[in-house]
């Protein structure tokens, strides 16, 4: 993958939709099944399906794309520090999948290396976090460059283009135009450690009493697309994984939002806010 054009990005996106809606076909016919788990912790499932849907997007892509490496929370395949990536979350929300609540999505992200972008335009970008296996992959920059995420039980595919307007359905959305803490909703989520359990209960005393609703609904990339829509105002979390945000966060910031995160210890681990930037100052005050 070499041609840095916007048909080849138009190509990806494409690609990418068909990997998130085949992996979404397999979440709704296994939607009432018996669910495989293949690890268990006290805040997480890892079940043997999210295997199987990062297996079937992997085929997708390779397809097309056959050179690109993917970076999933299932597993790696290729040369990660090469100039493009893809970063998959075959299931996220597998906790609520694994109960039966239906909300959880696939994500999925092209992401390019360096300051030689394909489409100017977006200031979505993040870096391999403290603690990354190779010192190398640390100190460059990915950008997303083109996002999906595909929630299939309500059939809502939300894409972005680097330097384009976010869709959901085919349809330009926006980030709300809400100013006021009072009358916003925020979105929260208190990720799988525990130390990120204690970091984020302070935020949630903080913002209870202050805002019109908070909602914790346990999938981070529909909580950065409903960001996106304007169905939530903000989104906050510590602990999330690249794999949750790298489409999420670029869907936000070409809907018109702002998506503020920072690298923390971990492997690939960062704490965010999202928000339609109308909020970021009442927001910094708080978290």
């Amino acid at each position: 993958m070499s041609d840095p054009t916007r048909r080849t990005l138009s190509r990806a996106l494409a690609c990418a939709v068909d990997a998130a809606q085949a992996a979404g076909r397999l979440m709704r016919d296994n939607a009432r099944a018996p669910k495989r788990i293949h690890a268990a912790t006290q805040h997480d499932i890892k079940l043997e399906l999210d295997v199987r849907c990062q297996q079937r997007i992997e085929r997708i892509l390779r397809r097309t794309f056959p050179g690109v490496p993917v970076l999933g929370e299932e597993g790696v395949t290729g040369d990660l520090e090469g100039p493009w990536r893809w970063v998959v979350d075959p299931i996220d929300g597998t906790v609520n999948f694994t109960y039966g609540i239906p909300h959880a999505c696939v994500s999925i992200a092209l992401q390019a290396r360096g300051s030689d972008l394909p489409v100017r335009g977006s200031k979505f970008k993040v870096q391999g976090s403290r603690g990354s296996p190779s010192k190398a992959l640390a100190a460059e920059d990915y950008h997303s460059v083109v996002g999906v995420v595909y929630d299939p039980f309500c059939d809502e595919l939300w894409t972005a283009v680097r330097g384009q307007t976010a869709r959901l359905n085919g349809r330009v959305v926006r980030v709300s135009e809400r100013r006021k803490l009072d009358e916003a909703i925020i979105s929260i989520g208190f990720s799988k450690e525990r130390v990120t359990l204690e970091q984020m209960l302070p935020t949630f005393n903080a913002l209870v009493h202050r805002v019109r609703k908070i909602r914790i609904m346990g999938a981070a990339a529909l909580a950065l697309t409903y960001v996106a829509s304007g169905r939530m105002d903000a989104y906050l979390e510590h602990g999330l994984s690249l794999w949750d945000i790298a489409a999420g966060g670029l869907i936000v910031e070409c809907a018109g939002g702002e998506f503020f995160r920072v690298p923390i210890e971990g492997v690939y681990n960062y704490r965010i806010i999202a928000s339609n930037g109308r909020l970021r100052k009442a927001l910094a005050r708080v978290s």
